[in-house]
């Protein structure tokens, strides 16, 4: 019988995730700005993402009281601020999201409720893990954006040729 040296893998994700944990707290006590903590753990190049470059193990992850615990720590830093003085400069990005009325409402209803702005709330629900299945694919909206499209056209040409028939009748009857 051949015996495994190998780290099973339940052990081997449990490592992992004690050196994120541990990377991260060793940098939330030196009390950074909250997007430099971001960025060097849960941003792109960051190591979460390094440890994790496996999309499936990284939403397992994504899962654990672990990644909780991080979001926790980051929560905590965004409670206070960025010092534009102290903070080491990054690029700041705008975007344009557009939505509904009454979603705007809301987001401005629950900011007014929290005592903070529709902008860090947005933030906030950004860096919070949403499950991919909430998530409509763009593919899946223009098939079924060209589909709908589609029936509508139809239903139209159907209705056209009806009346075409109607006109004929009426036509024939008055011959």
């Amino acid at each position: 019988m051949e015996t495994e040296n190998r780290t099973s893998p339940d052990r081997n994700a449990g490592r992992k995730a004690a050196e994120v944990y541990r990377a991260a707290c060793e940098l939330f006590d030196e009390r950074p700005d909250w997007v430099t903590f971001f960025r060097r753990i849960l941003g792109r190049k960051g190591i979460v993402r390094e440890s994790y470059p496996d999309a499936e193990l990284l939403r397992k992850f994504e899962q654990t009281r672990t990644y909780l615990k991080i979001q926790q720590m980051l929560a905590k830093l965004r409670e206070q601020g960025i010092d534009p003085e102290v903070t080491p400069a990054e690029p700041v990005r705008v975007i344009t999201v557009r939505i509904p009325e009454s979603l705007h409402e809301l987001l401005r209803d629950e900011a007014g409720d929290l005592r903070t702005s529709v902008n860090k709330l947005c933030i906030s629900k950004l860096l919070q893990l949403i499950d991919k299945e909430l998530v409509p694919e763009e593919a899946t909206i223009r098939a079924n954006l060209a589909r709908a499209k589609r029936e509508r056209e139809q239903v139209r040409q159907g209705a056209t040729a009806e009346s075409e028939e109607d006109e004929i009748e009426k036509v024939g009857e008055d011959l």
